[in-house]
């Protein structure tokens, strides 16, 4: 039988597949998300896995606004974790959480509202308003999360104002109470005037360009301490104490100026001050002296503990305070080496004035503003013009030395940005140092990744003070305490914390609000002849989220404490990973989790913060969906984000803009075409029937089948330490190095030219059914969506209708063949030098297709041109000969580089040299390789030898 020229194209086996080349993920997505709800895979694999369970307890966002890209890379991040968990056949349960608490919601309510509104609120109005906001907020977040492809219990998240959640971490107080660890004192503490409460550390941030007005000023020394009342007696009654403020409003407040024991402090004159002696540090009057505009003459010399007991007179109060031994606080780095001293204002101070028995000074009320106890002060702002009004009257008395601005990190409301101030106020606390020990074992028993979180949360609890855990805002759950009206004693004991905490869990903490005392009260409290008043405070909201190992973990049969993963940003060093650790050690002894993974934050390409004012903010939701000018902002779908994140070395800050995700997708579609070219070309094979057993492959299929184990080992490596970098840069290398540019380029001729049942067709379609179903399985984790596409089109029966329930890679031991490595390393090396020069003759139009070319090579070392010999046999096995290696038509091995000499296209080496000239013989018609056969073959004249035997049972 004699066929048409141009009619043999139809005999070549060409890849078929519905897969589109496109992700069209806005439509396709969406699509597969449904599958997976209906399916019920999530709930079928969580439940029914043969693994153990496995916990990754969710850190609960605010509920108070739209998702931003800092959401989508702790949410995916956690995703990636659970997926590959579930693909290793764990029984994963992912309970979804949101904060719904705090001053964050309670002031996003207030912004809706008009003045006359708020002014008429009642805390009952307010919370019932903030509830509202807080669950409608939780709606929109949950739907973007779900739309990132994040899998989870999202039609039962915890919510930090469900009841039985509140009653829990009642629960949580009630045991501190108990074990002596919660009190009630007066304590200087953060407080921020624009939200009139306290804060936690974790609430404050320090932006960059703050400046304060600080002072150098002198304190009038009124008698010398024993120590030193011989040597220094001589410069009374003209002797002060320099000190250093960046705080002048705490002036009034002062009660003490502290020193180092250690240091050495000189008594200077001032030139041309008769008269006129200040103590400094004596290392620092070169400095001072500079500072001030003034020369010093060292007069004396004392040590900072010989100091101790001299007094001095307030400049601008009748009273005379201490000097006093400071502790380590007090340095040389910077103003006068001796420290002003207000118990009622700083941390340290608070301290030193414990020690000293001084009284808690603090003139401030909640609005910021002096009170009567600051005199001639009271009722001026302390951040605005009572700081002025205190510079000024200690300029017309004569204390001031000196004036400057001084820019340092200051601490802000994280929510209002303006200025926070140190002030003393009756607050409720948790003694840290009661459990400070056991919370450091904690610690370190914990597995930190990266490793330098251990260092980070560490020294923070080692040198944490008490945890002020109250707060004056009506959004929130109550310190369920009473105090007596006669004598404010406050009422918390076992009894009355169990009464609220059962109320609560039927309730809720609005009836806090809306009970009577009575009602909220034991009976055995009603009539005992006491009056009492219920308390107005809530509890900071780190103790809310810091509960969810008692109201989730322990209250949910599903799960189990502790947790084996807590996953969030950097920042809850100080926040969730330190509030959760504090509260578990506190009444149970351990940590709530076994490992603590944290990450960076989000920042654009010139690793600047995201900022709206900047203008380099990147929506999630935008990134999905596309923005209103979808050129400038195309719809790239949850899997761009996803692969993102797996992209980032997350351990630090990662940056993300419009270029990047633009990669993002380049890569996705890489990996895409891979995924599709292997689809089409197993249109017509079947595993069950077709499968070419491993020891009948041909080496190069071997070779491909080792790649696949080292290539699978590391992608597992990399999931299971969680470096998922390492999977992007593993996977895009399999796909585009090993499969794209050299196996699937040498399988064409295979698959299109072979017959359709022939071996050497089948091994090659055996092996790449193998590297389509492990790849399916080794993106899921990070491209969930594209990875089910891709299953949903393998054309042959597979025993799972998901990836995921599929399990994870499956790589077979016999595979293993270190041997294979270096021969194919070998080749492919030629092949990319034998490429160079194809594609320079290709440029300069000597040829257009390689197969247009003939290969002449020429290798010096023995043992790889007997290698080479093998391949390049008469006749060979039709997969592994080097023609097909090249893509051309001959390949020729030379005895001597000599024959080389007068070819146009060439590259010689001392370990390789190449040749290209045109291949012998003509075109055949059907595999377009050159052969001297063609035309020789009557019935066939336009075909090859290799053509006519492949359609041999067409004929």
């Amino acid at each position: 039988m004699t066929v048409e020229p141009g009619s043999y194209k139809n005999t070549v086996n060409l890849p078929k597949t519905k897969f589109d080349m496109r992700a069209n993920a806005v439509k396709r997505e969406p699509e597969i998300q449904k599958f997976w709800a209906e399916e019920q895979i999530y709930e079928r694999l969580s439940q029914n896995n043969p693994g153990e369970l496995f916990v990754l307890h969710d850190g609960p966002p605010y509920a108070n606004g739209a998702l931003h890209i800092g959401h989508a890379l702790n949410k995916i991040l956690k995703d990636i974790i659970n997926k590959y968990q579930l693909l290793k056949g764990r029984k994963v349960r992912y309970v979804p959480g949101w904060d719904c608490h705090g001053l964050p919601i309670e002031l996003k309510v207030l912004q809706n509202m008009k003045q006359q509104e708020r002014q008429e609120l009642t805390p009952l109005t307010l919370r019932r308003k903030a509830k509202e906001f807080a669950l409608k907020t939780v709606d929109e977040q949950r739907q973007g999360f779900k739309r990132y492809g994040v899998w989870g219990d999202w039609d039962n998240p915890y919510l930090t104002l469900k009841p039985s959640y509140e009653a829990a971490q009642i629960g949580v107080f009630g045991q501190m109470v108990l074990k002596g660890y919660i009190y009630r004192g007066l304590k200087p503490v953060h407080w921020s005037p624009s939200s009139k409460t306290a804060l936690a550390e974790a609430e404050l941030e320090y932006p960059e360009g703050h400046i304060s007005r600080s002072l150098y000023v002198a304190f009038p020394v009124t008698k010398l301490g024993d120590a030193v009342n011989e040597s220094l007696q001589q410069f009374l009654p003209n002797l002060s104490v320099a000190i250093w403020t960046t705080t002048p409003w705490t002036i009034p407040a002062n009660l003490a100026v502290s020193v180092n024991p250690e240091l050495k402090y000189a008594v200077v004159a001032v030139e041309g001050e008769q008269s006129n002696y200040l103590i400094v540090a004596a290392d620092l009057v070169e400095t001072l002296s500079e500072t001030l505009g003034k020369n010093f003459q060292v007069k004396a010399t004392v040590v900072g503990k010989d100091l101790e007991n001299t007094t001095y007179r307030h400049p601008l109060f009748d009273r005379e305070s201490p000097v006093v031994i400071g502790g380590d606080y007090v340095t040389t780095e910077s103003g006068t080496g001796l420290v002003h001293t207000a118990p009622g204002h700083g941390q340290e101070d608070y301290l030193v004035g414990q020690r000293y028995g001084l009284p808690i000074l603090s003139p401030v009320d909640a609005d910021g503003n002096f009170t009567e106890e600051a005199g001639q002060f009271a009722g001026l702002n302390v951040l605005g013009e009572g700081n002025t009004a205190v510079i000024t009257a200690l300029t017309e008395v004569g204390a001031l030395l000196k004036e400057e601005a001084y820019s340092h990190k200051y601490p802000y409301d994280w929510r209002t940005k303006k200025p926070t101030i140190y002030r003393a106020t009756e607050q409720w606390f948790a003694s840290v140092e009661g459990f400070r020990d056991e919370a450091l074992s904690a610690i370190a028993s914990v597995k930190w990744i990266p490793s330098q979180g251990e260092n980070r949360i560490t020294p923070m609890v080692s040198e944490r003070s008490d945890w002020c855990i109250s707060r004056q805002r009506s959004w929130g759950v109550p310190i369920p305490v009473f105090y007596d009206e006669a004598t404010g004693e406050p009422l918390l004991n076992q009894e009355t914390i169990n009464y609220a905490q059962a109320i609560i869990a039927e309730k809720g903490s609005d009836a806090w609000w809306e009970l009577s005392v009575e009602e909220l009260l034991p009976e055995s409290y009603r009539n005992n002849g006491k009056s009492y008043r219920k308390g107005t405070d809530t509890m900071d909201v780190w103790f809310d989220s810091g509960s969810s190992w008692a109201g989730v973990l322990q209250e949910r049969e599903e799960l189990k404490y502790p947790a084996d993963i807590y996953l969030e940003g950097s920042d809850q060093h100080r926040g969730w990973f330190q509030s959760s650790l504090l509260t578990s050690v506190a009444t149970n002894g351990y940590a709530p989790y076994k490992t603590v993974l944290t990450h960076g934050f989000t920042l654009d390409e010139q690793g600047r913060k995201m900022s709206k004012s900047v203008g380099n903010v990147i929506d999630p939701a935008i990134v999905i969906e596309g923005g209103k000018n979808q050129k400038e902002e195309p719809p790239y779908g949850a899997d761009v984000l996803r692969l993102w994140v797996s992209s980032v070395d997350y351990s630090s800050d990662v940056s993300i803009s419009k270029s990047i995700l633009k990669q993002m997708g380049d890569v996705r579609g890489k990996i895409r075409n891979t995924a599709r070219y292997l689809l089409g070309s197993l249109h017509d094979f079947d595993p069950a029937k077709d499968a070419v057993p491993y020891e009948q492959l041909p080496e190069l299929d071997r070779y491909l089948l080792h790649r696949m184990t080292e290539v699978f080992k590391d992608v597992t490596e990399a999931f299971d330490s969680y470096q998922f970098f390492r999977f992007f840069q593993t996977v895009q290398n399999f796909c585009v190095v090993d499969l794209s540019n050299f196996y699937l380029d040498i399988a064409k001729d295979r698959l299109y030219i072979s017959a359709e049942n022939s071996l050497r067709r089948r091994s090659c379609q055996t092996v790449m059914a193998i590297a389509l179903e492990n790849l399916a399985k080794a993106i899921a984790p990070v491209l969930s969506h594209m990875a089910e596409d891709i299953w949903q089109y393998i054309p042959y029966a597979t025993p799972c209708k998901s990836v995921f329930e599929a399990g994870w890679v499956n790589l077979e031991e016999e595979w293993h063949k270190p041997e294979l490595t270096q021969p194919w390393q070998m080749l492919r090396q030629v092949r990319t030098d034998v490429n160079k020069v194809l594609e320079q003759a290709r440029a300069e139009k000597m040829i257009g297709s390689s197969l247009e070319s003939k290969v002449l090579l020429y290798i010096p070392n023995v043992d790889q041109r007997q290698l080479l010999q093998q391949l390049n046999p008469e006749a060979g096995n039709g997969v592994d000969e080097l023609r097909y290696l090249f893509l051309s038509s001959q390949v020729e091995l030379l005895d001597s580089v000599e024959a080389l000499q007068d070819m146009q296209y060439k590259m010689q080496g001392d370990n390789l040299s190449v040749g290209i000239v045109k291949a012998d013989g003509e075109k055949c018609d059907r595999c377009w390789n050159y052969s001297t056969q063609v035309g020789k073959i009557a019935e066939h004249p336009v075909i090859c030898e290799r053509c006519v035997a492949a359609l041999s049972d067409r004929f």
